[in-house]
């Protein structure tokens, strides 16, 4: 679906902890058309009250139920720290909202998403997120509980890189939501919401980019393979380019996305650092010698120079076929195992406030036992920059100790700076 971008501040009102959440954050309207409107329109932070606006009108019985819709959308919040894809005034999105009979459903919902943005993060994007829940402090403004996928960039950093809310009957109250059970009875709605951003992208690049520039995922990457055609003499193009379109036509009938670059204005050196720049997972080179051998030499990105070179490489179509795919596989799981390695060596597990300060000092995360206040959490972030980034699903066993207080503690959790 698609919902108007201008939202009427009576809606934004309704739900009290959501206005006192987004306020510093909204971008207003107040003149159209040259005249000053009767009632100010916020520019869209998010959806949950203009979609409760309508559901209130299209749910009536439990034979509604559950309403599910996702939207596109551009969003706006007011952000004077811009950091392109991270924090921008105006962001892209996919959003997700559903109304369910009982909050079971609308947990069991909740979960999904996370589930189903957990396993996009490692299988496509491969990047090793925690998946957890937030802190009371970091919960979603109108939400009962938020569930986030936290992902430690190249700098230490954790980038919240999605979101899926349990709203439980807040919204639906609110705005009256309403829907006739099989008993006859009355009932508030239960409901979720669940984005992830363009904010990902940014993820994308920080997790694996290097010096050299981008290093796409070959499962995201829009080119997978790029072809750079050599040749010296004029003689040389035509049996060249001829062996360049047969790989091409091959590897494209394969499933592969693959680009030739034969454009004589750039030298091969000039394409090689440009395609490295952009990311493609594997070049193929091919000059008249390997015509002549029947063989093409094959780089990956991930590995730069000779060690991730491979001369001679047949050109005949099954070999050729399975050497690139699998050297495509190579890249997207050890893409993922060095993010996982990088993750795993800058987490500390502490026991102590003082491990924790000087954990967060080092720009690493801290791992420990919380069961400390709200007003705690917000000292930590006050004397250190860092917050809790979520309570991990995976817990470990035990009898654990609040590194704060000394309290018994039923959780650990993440602590570190982000964006």
């Amino acid at each position: 679906m698609y919902f108007p971008q201008f939202i009427p501040y009576s809606f934004i009102e309704k739900e009290a902890s959501h206005v006192e959440g987004f306020s510093p954050e909204l971008a207003l309207v107040t003149i159209g058309g040259g005249k000053e409107l009767e009632e100010k329109l916020v520019v869209r932070p998010t959806s949950e009250t203009i979609v409760n606006h309508m559901f209130t009108k299209w749910i009536q019985s439990y034979r509604d139920l559950p309403l599910m819709i996702n939207q596109w959308a551009n969003v706006t919040r007011w952000e004077m720290r811009t950091k392109p894809f991270i924090r921008t005034l105006e962001f892209l999105w996919q959003e997700g909202h559903t109304a369910h009979a009982t909050l079971e459903e609308a947990e069991k919902e909740a979960m999904q998403m996370i589930d189903v943005y957990t396993k996009f993060a490692f299988e496509h994007a491969a990047i090793p997120v925690i998946p957890g829940r937030k802190s009371r402090v970091e919960t979603f403004a109108g939400a009962n509980r938020t569930y986030t996928i936290e992902a430690m960039m190249g700098d230490k950093k954790a980038l919240q890189a999605g979101t899926s809310h349990n709203l439980g009957q807040n919204f639906s109250r609110a705005f009256g939501t309403q829907f006739m059970d099989e008993n006859g009875q009355i009932e508030h709605v239960w409901q979720t919401s669940w984005a992830i951003s363009t904010r990902f992208v940014g993820g994308i690049i920080m997790t694996h980019g290097d010096d050299a520039g981008l290093m796409l995922p070959p499962r995201i990457a829009p080119i997978q393979v790029i072809i750079v055609p050599i040749w010296k003499k004029g003689d040389e193009k035509a049996v060249v380019v001829e062996a360049v379109d047969s790989v091409q036509k091959i590897l494209k009938e394969a499933g592969i996305r693959v680009k030739v670059d034969d454009s004589e204005l750039r030298t091969p050196g000039w394409k090689f650092n440009h395609y490295e720049m952009k990311g493609v997972p594997v070049r193929i080179e091919i000059g008249p010698r390997d015509v002549t051998n029947k063989s093409v030499v094959v780089s990956r990105r991930d590995v730069p120079g000779k060690q991730g070179k491979e001369f001679g490489v047949s050109m005949e179509p099954s070999i050729l076929v399975n050497h690139i795919k699998g050297r495509l596989d190579d890249i997207q799981a050890s893409l993922l195992q060095k993010a996982i390695t990088f993750r795993d060596s800058n987490i500390v597990d502490v026991s102590s406030y003082g491990e924790l300060k000087e954990a967060i000092s080092e720009g690493k995360w801290a791992r420990g036992p919380w069961s400390a206040s709200d007003a705690d959490e917000l000292k930590v972030k006050e004397e250190t920059s860092a917050t809790i980034r979520c309570y991990p699903f995976e817990q470990p066993e035990g009898t654990k100790k609040c590194f704060m207080t000394g309290n018994p503690a039923e959780e650990v959790a993440i602590f570190a700076k982000s964006y």
